[in-house]
């Protein structure tokens, strides 16, 4: 298991991820985070709400941040899908696009 202390933080980060309370890295962060330090390149990560997605990207995002030009270093985008199963209400009275048919 690779440390934070081992990835490439300026101390400073390492400084703050103590401060913050973390102390190994969660399997996403172990993957992510070397490649967002080492690499230029787009970089898609799937994992489960509370496996430390955030910090995976955030961390090395707050490194590479220079201050002094104002310039954006990376989009990040998130997806959130919400699947529920429909009741019989909302199922009876919405139409299927394009076949004028209920369902």
């Amino acid at each position: 298991m690779i440390q934070f202390e081992e990835m490439g933080f300026t101390p400073g980060i390492l400084r703050s991820i103590e401060e913050l309370g973390f102390t190994t890295p969660m399997p996403v962060q172990e993957k992510v985070i070397p490649l967002m330090l080492g690499n230029d390149t787009d970089i898609i990560a799937l994992a489960q709400t509370g496996t430390g997605k955030t910090a995976a990207f955030g961390l090395p995002l707050v490194q590479a941040t220079d201050t002094e030009t104002f310039i954006s270093l990376a989009l990040v985008f998130s997806v959130i899908a919400i699947a529920s199963a429909p009741s019989a209400n909302t199922t009876m009275n919405r139409p299927v696009v394009g076949s004028g048919n209920r369902y």
